[in-house]
């Protein structure tokens, strides 16, 4: 039987087999080519990025510039400078690695290994050796490099961190690590000031960048300021009288606030020691925070004036209220003393701030009903943060009036068994020149959000009448006997041509160790002035002074050097008004 003939046209040769085949063919290339590229998107990334890499293609960062920290009149605190990164090409410094990488080490200070690992990274031309590093000392490395015969490291832009104030506001202000914030407002508002950086991906072929070569930039946004209400020049004067003083005392520490009175704006907020922020290794750990804020204290006989404002606000004493007061006062199984030995003495409730007598304080404190001292104290910003932005801050420690005892009313009456930070405190006094109305402090302008969330600043102010403006005149004119050279005990705060309201402050200290009283001490002043038209606060706490000296001695002239400085600064005049004359004896 003769074999079958094909069907017309499937003859071999013929143009409908040749065309079967060849779409036969195409299917199997494009299979090839889809695997692979399923392999290349999918399957295995890190081999696609190796062939990028080996093909030339680089990804370099472009850094944006950090947002400065100013001062309330636009001076920085904190600006960027021009800096320079070192970059080294692997596929040139692979060969003299080992001494390049010793090289830089010596010149750079960098670790050893972990160069030498970068100069040898395979398949990589574009490795950072060393960020943010000034211009002249990286120019005049890669220079050097070049000289001993070294190639492959070369640099590109990257700003650099400096504060060009030193330690003025370095508790502040904080400071920055090679790659990111580690302290102060660089941390709190990092969001704010870091910005984001950029990136710009191109070939390159033999270490150079191939102009026609693909190329694309994303470019960096700059980080936005940071604005205070920190006063730089305020501050400068305020930080250097306040390390005499500790000097002077051979004290462990101390700081200073000043608050505008009218704004509640912080002008000042100084703390002694302090470090400067260019150089944050050189210091003790302990001096690179903010004490004013992070150390809790008891704040003695300052927090009369919130105890007495009470009083007078609940119409319970008068300025005149008479007082007997006797040498010692026996308080169920405790006596209490004055800080001056004395028989029975008759003092007016003007007396008991002047003189700052414990006893009569006491005394005047039986008059509250429970709880009453207690919830006076809250309004006045006790126990409960200010939330100005400062990091660790401390909310203080005020007991919860369930649990006073009458000898715990005794204590808080006077300034003991409570603890608050230096900001609360001079919030609550600047109560009173603010005319019976807290303002809450600020540190930041406008306003900003802190790491944790927070808004604060300026615009966030909040004002509530804690005592009547009557109540507050009252205390006014009662703290401006404490400076009076006649019936207070500070007259050395006395400030030349104005009238000043005051109080001294003088605790008995906790120590950390033992957790008790351990014989220290913390003495302070706290005013305003004018006194009948307050335009600045001012609070001066120096802590374990060994000259002997109490608050007025001891703080009382820091407090008469800063706001004589703050009054001529800001051409604040003379009112004229003439000093209280309230009695303080009967």
């Amino acid at each position: 039987m003769p074999p079958t003939r094909p069907p017309r046209g499937t003859r071999r040769g013929s143009p409908h087999l040749r065309l079967r085949v060849g779409f036969v063919v195409i299917a199997m290339v494009l299979s090839v080519f889809g695997a692979r590229l399923v392999q290349l998107q999918g399957l295995d990334p890190n081999s696609y990025a190796a062939m990028a890499a080996q093909e030339g293609l680089v990804t370099a960062v472009l850094p944006a510039e950090r947002g400065d920290i100013l001062d309330r009149n636009g001076e920085p605190l904190a600006d960027s400078v021009e800096g320079l990164m070192i970059i080294a090409d692997p596929s040139q410094t692979a060969a003299q690695a080992p001494e390049l990488a010793r090289f830089l080490y010596k010149r750079l200070d960098i670790d050893y290994v972990a160069t030498l690992t970068k100069l040898r990274e395979p398949d990589s031309q574009y490795e950072y050796i060393a960020r943010r590093v000034p211009s002249t000392v990286a120019t005049a490395v890669v220079d050097a490099a070049e000289a001993h015969g070294y190639e492959g490291l070369y640099t590109e832009r990257d700003p650099l961190r400096d504060y060009p104030t030193g330690d003025v506001a370095a508790n502040l202000v904080g400071f920055m690590g090679t790659d990111e914030p580690l302290a102060g407002f660089e941390r709190t508002f990092n969001d704010q000031l870091s910005g984001t950086d950029g990136s710009a991906r191109y070939e390159v072929g033999g270490g150079n960048r191939i102009p026609l070569g693909d190329q694309t930039v994303t470019e960096p946004v700059d980080g936005q300021d940071l604005r205070t209400t920190i006063d730089l020049d305020l501050q400068w004067y305020a930080q250097r009288a306040l390390r005499q003083a500790v000097e002077d005392a051979r004290a462990d520490s101390g700081f200073v606030v000043v608050l505008d009175s009218r704004t509640g704006e912080i002008l000042t907020l100084a703390d002694d020691p302090t470090y400067d922020a260019n150089s944050p290794t050189q210091a003790p750990k302990a001096d690179l925070g903010s004490r004013a804020m992070q150390d809790v204290y008891e704040p003695g006989s300052v927090e009369k004036v919130l105890t007495v404002s009470s009083l007078l606000n609940e119409g319970l004493v008068t300025p005149q209220t008479k007082i007997v007061v006797p040498p010692a006062l026996m308080r169920e199984d405790r006596p209490i003393h004055d800080w001056f030995p004395h028989g029975t003495i008759h003092l007016t409730m003007t007396g008991a701030i002047a003189k700052s007598s414990n006893i009569a304080t006491v005394l005047a404190a039986d008059r509250f009903e429970r709880g009453q001292l207690y919830d006076y104290l809250r309004q006045f910003g006790l126990g409960q943060p200010t939330n100005i932005g400062v990091r660790g801050e401390t909310k203080g420690l005020l007991p919860h009036k369930g649990v006073w005892t009458h000898q715990m009313q005794d204590r808080i009456a006077f300034g003991q068994s409570l603890s608050v930070n230096g900001v609360q405190m001079a919030a609550a006094i600047n109560t009173i020149a603010n005319g019976g109305v807290r303002i809450s402090p600020s540190l930041i302008q406008g306003s900003a959000t802190t790491d944790d969330g927070r808004v604060v600043g300026t615009d966030q102010t909040t004002k509530q009448r804690v005592i009547s403006t009557r109540a507050a005149t009252q205390m006014t004119h009662m703290m401006e006997r404490v400076v009076d050279p006649e019936a207070g005990v500070a007259p050395a705060a006395q400030v030349p041509g104005y009238v000043v309201a005051g109080k001294t402050g003088t605790a008995q200290a906790v120590g950390e160790e033992c957790g008790c009283y351990d014989g220290t001490f913390d003495v302070s002043f706290a005013g305003f002035a004018p006194a009948d038209d307050p335009r600045f606060t001012v609070y001066v706490v120096i802590k374990n002074p060994r000259n002997g000296g109490g608050g007025g001695s001891t703080a009382g002239p820091v407090f008469a050097k800063i706001m004589s400085y703050a009054l001529k600064r800001y051409a604040v005049p003379p009112t004229g008004a003439k000093p209280s004359q309230l009695p303080v004896e009967w």
